[in-house]
């Protein structure tokens, strides 16, 4: 009840958020059913069905990230005293964040269930008047009965990874130390705009680099040896493991690894570049900020480089195979890129949401110290600049090298 009653009284961007959330689960769920009815109507070909089920973990990954992320930017989980009055503290809240998390999941996946069924064959009755009424009957594999326990156990995957996720994130999530508390009078102290200490220097730009070298260099051996064994061909993302190589997969997540290490550090050095020489007023403020920013959403802004450079290259993979004739891009392929790309890009947005709410009491000692909102406003749109410019170019040369060995 505490759970509903905090999704009730939010705010509209947190509604907003949070139906993105159950949007990613249900687009997930209605990806594993299609899994179970290929199965069931393929009993024969029990290894394109696992090919297809391991491949519905890439979507699910990114949900429970996106998950992971709306939960660290909702503010009903966070501790207050609110909460502590009714019995759910610090301890507490992990348990809160997995029930809210899994709650959105369940929503989502509940309408998942009747558009599969409304599109696999119709739900029977004067529904079967609504459009798209069974049309996407052969794709889905119409004709054969699925089978409930295994529906719902499918069904029960995205709210049960997304609550473990969010009840994690809340367990691990530390206190900002750039929220400085204001006077007991209640209004932000101008004190507190001022920094206190040099923000850290992210230590996992080399090892970035290091790893994302080493996942292209397994990836140029493991895409030799696949020409060598099955002859001439483009490996697709979403082909059985056999016909795409495990070494292939493996070097993709590698260099994914490599570009998620590497994100606090290209972000902060973003920021020293904004501020390096003699910066101005805003030059000076977006740097700051920055650098003070990557340790928190230099991760997820690394996930969405990965995810970035995964579908540069699948486009290109693609284009290559459909040149030769190989292969197309099928409906349900879309529907789980659409998922990884929209979790990314959601939950590195969520990141600098909860960045904003962290260093509101310094926004607040800055606009008492004189800044105008116009030269905030002016420093963010900057910053935004000064990360797309600097993550653009490494995102687009990973996806190159990782596509050129296997298109040569």
């Amino acid at each position: 009840m505490l759970a509903l009653h905090l999704v009730r009284t939010s705010r509209p961007s947190a509604l907003a958020r949070r139906a993105l959330v159950a949007s990613a689960a249900g687009a997930v769920g209605f990806l594993l059913l299609s899994v179970l009815s290929h199965a069931v109507a393929h009993p024969g070909h029990p290894q394109t069905a696992v090919a297809r089920l391991l491949w519905c973990a890439v979507p699910l990954a990114a949900l429970a990230h996106l998950a992971v992320a709306t939960v660290r930017a909702d503010p009903s989980v966070r501790p207050r005293e609110g909460l502590d009055a009714v019995g759910v503290g610090p301890a507490r809240l992990p348990l809160l964040a997995a029930v809210t998390a899994g709650l959105y999941c369940a929503v989502g996946c509940a309408l998942a269930w009747p558009a599969f069924v409304h599109l696999r064959g119709g739900l029977g009755g004067a529904l079967d008047a609504v459009p798209l009424a069974g049309a996407a009957g052969e794709l889905l594999g119409a004709g054969r009965p699925l089978p409930r326990a295994a529906a719902l156990t499918l069904l029960a995957v995205p709210p049960l990874v997304a609550a473990g996720a969010g009840a994690l994130a809340t367990r691990l999530r530390s206190t900002p130390s750039d929220a400085l508390p204001g006077p007991s009078t209640g209004l932000p102290d101008p004190a507190a705009a001022l920094p206190r200490r040099t923000p850290p220097v992210p230590t996992g730009l080399p090892w970035g680099v290091a790893v994302t070298a080493v996942g292209l260099a397994v990836e140029t051996y493991a895409a030799d040896r696949l020409a060598t064994s099955t002859g001439p061909g483009v490996p697709l993302p979403g082909s059985p493991p056999d016909a795409l190589g495990v070494g292939v997969v493996a070097g993709w997540l590698v260099i994914g690894l490599g570009l998620v290490l590497a994100g606090p550090g290209l972000v902060h050095l973003c920021g020293m570049l904004l501020a390096a020489g003699r910066p101005g007023v805003l030059r000076l403020l977006a740097g700051r900020a920055l650098r003070e920013e990557a340790p928190r959403v230099g991760h997820p802004l690394g996930v969405l480089c990965a995810v970035t450079a995964g579908a540069l290259g699948s486009v290109r993979l693609y284009g290559t195979a459909r040149g030769a004739g190989e292969a197309t891009v099928g409906p349900l392929t879309v529907l789980g890129a659409a998922v990884v790309l929209v979790c990314a890009v959601a939950a590195a947005l969520g990141s600098a949401a909860e960045f904003r709410a962290a260093r509101a009491a310094v926004t607040a000692g800055l606009c008492r110290l004189g800044v105008s909102r116009r030269l905030l406003r002016a420093a963010a749109t900057l910053r935004v600049v000064a990360v797309l410019a600097v993550l653009a170019p490494p995102t687009w040369l990973v996806a190159e090298l990782a596509t050129a060995p296997l298109t040569r």
